[in-house]
């Protein structure tokens, strides 16, 4: 890659973005297996799967030394990789697959592959560093958005899987120290609740009066692949490790039983492309976006980024307005374009409400963003401001749509089996929405669960018809009340991110 390509991935005047060609060697074999952990070759090959079940510990090892050397030195390129990629690190990521996730275009199951696993992965690993590991198309397959529409994913086969979490944990242990604290999707360590909490605690400690809620129009779908080496080569020079993304990127699309080529874009649901969108967007947003409050912004700028959903908090308009117009210019650089109607500007914040009743405005805007409809409200003991979260309505009728459609499968089971299902469901529901303030949209969807179950039961032509008093007594046994599970999102993200 030459001096002008890198000036054109990155932010010109942020050193960062420009790395200097360094490969991690000095012509001594010592000094780049120290600083990356390499084995030589000879021992590589002479061990036995015994042996390479049993340093599993000296794989942790080395991805640890991985990570030291990235974090030593940002500017490090990395040249030899693959060989992280050991026996023990495939048994590892093959146990870290769901167990129960539809087969590609393979037709192979978990179950399955375990059988033998032992041999199967010894071959695997083979077949990658001797280079004639071939990756296969991934099968297309849709799952219903909450608008109605079809999100297409990619379903990888069962190699191509294993294959690419072990490379995603080689490449984290470097990705993990470049990448910027307002990225949390799909990051070790990082969940929606930590990118909640953070956009909470900066529209509440910050000058913020104007939010740019915005999405990427299928972003996964439109990465450019030549952009998606020319920034993995910022930090990886290992050619196999490069090789091995470009096999996938290019393996294409397989449906009806039909192939077609993929020029541009990564299959959205295959085990590598979180890390390869945080990589690309680290380029494309992150480092861009914080050279730009830096250097350009007048005011405050708050920034929360979850993979290709982004909220950005300004405290003047004008900067607000500026910023949105240069990075529109800035995403059709590399092929995006940001969703316009997914993408607006609208007035939040602690003076939001007084400053649009002045004009005659109404109530202040809302906005969602990872299932929560974010709301300028009041305390009510003191009326002072405070951002207010509910679960997204749309997100709930889908749900109760889907809770619906189960239960009529479900018609005949026993009453126990059917309490234990959406007692689990239910559950699960609350795990993820139960924030402080939702307590009322949590009440809602168990009182609408509990009418749908009641009609199932009713529906079932019993002898003795259901009634509210019978029903009274096992919708207590099975469907749990809703209280707060999340700590308020200071207290968690002080006690994460102590400054």
């Amino acid at each position: 890659m030459n001096h002008k390509s890198n000036m054109n991935a990155g932010e010109e005047s942020d050193d960062r973005v420009v790395p200097a060609k360094r490969p991690n060697k000095d012509g001594s074999v010592s000094s780049a297996e120290g600083a990356e952990g390499r084995r030589s070759t000879k021992e590589n090959s002479g061990q036995t799967t015994a042996s390479q079940t049993q340093s599993w510990g000296n794989a942790l090892s080395g991805l640890h030394r991985v990570r030291e050397a990235a974090k030593k030195d940002k500017r490090l390129q990395f040249t030899a990789l693959l060989h992280h990629v050991s026996v023990p690190l495939l048994v590892g990521s093959f146990y870290a697959l769901k167990r129960e996730a539809a087969p590609g275009v393979d037709g192979m199951t978990w179950k399955e592959y375990e059988t033998d696993l032992d041999k199967r992965l010894e071959d695997l690993h083979s077949r990658v560093h001797r280079g004639a590991y071939r990756a296969l198309p991934s099968k297309r397959a849709y799952i219903p958005k909450p608008d109605g529409r079809q999100r297409p994913l990619g379903i990888a086969a069962l190699e191509d899987k294993i294959v690419q979490h072990a490379v995603g944990r080689v490449l984290n242990q470097v990705y993990e120290e470049d990448f910027l604290g307002f990225s949390y999707g799909f990051r070790p360590g990082r969940s929606q609740h930590d990118a909640l909490d953070a956009l909470w605690v900066g529209l509440m400690r910050k000058k913020v009066s104007w939010v740019l809620d915005a999405d990427i129009r299928d972003f996964f779908g439109s990465i450019s692949h030549e952009w998606m080496v020319q920034f993995l080569q910022h930090r990886i020079a290992d050619r196999r490790i490069l090789g091995l993304i470009q096999k996938w990127l290019r393996a294409g699309v397989s449906e009806d039983g039909e192939w077609s080529k993929t020029e541009v874009g990564t299959p959205q649901g295959s085990v590598i492309s979180p890390l390869l969108a945080n990589v690309y967007l680290h380029y494309v947003f992150d480092l861009w976006v914080q050279h730009w409050r830096k250097h350009r912004a007048t005011g405050e700028v708050i920034v929360v980024r979850y993979a290709d959903d982004s909220v950005l908090g300004f405290q003047y308009r004008a900067d607000a307005e500026r910023f949105l117009r240069e990075w529109k210019e800035r995403l059709r650089k590399f092929g995006l374009e940001l969703h316009p109607d997914k993408t607006r500007l609208i007035e939040f914040g602690r003076f939001a409400a007084a400053s649009r009743k002045q004009r005659g405005a109404g109530k202040p805007e809302t906005f969602d963003f990872l299932g929560f409809t974010h709301i300028c409200g009041q305390t009510r003991k003191h009326g002072k401001f405070v951002v207010l979260r509910k679960t997204v309505r749309k997100r709930l009728l889908a749900k109760l749509k889907e809770l619906k459609a189960e239960l009529r499968r479900r018609w005949h089971q026993p009453v126990a089996e059917l309490g234990r299902w959406l007692r689990s469901v239910v559950q699960g529901y609350y795990n993820y929405h139960a924030v402080p303030g939702n307590l009322a949209s949590l009440n809602s969807f168990r009182q609408e669960v509990s009418k749908r179950w009641f009609r199932a039961l009713c529906r079932r032509g019993q002898k003795h018809p259901m009634t509210w008093v019978r029903f009274k007594p096992i919708l207590e046994r099975w469907l749990p009340f809703p209280k707060p599970l999340h700590p308020y999102p200071t207290l968690r993200f002080d006690a994460k991110y102590l400054r």
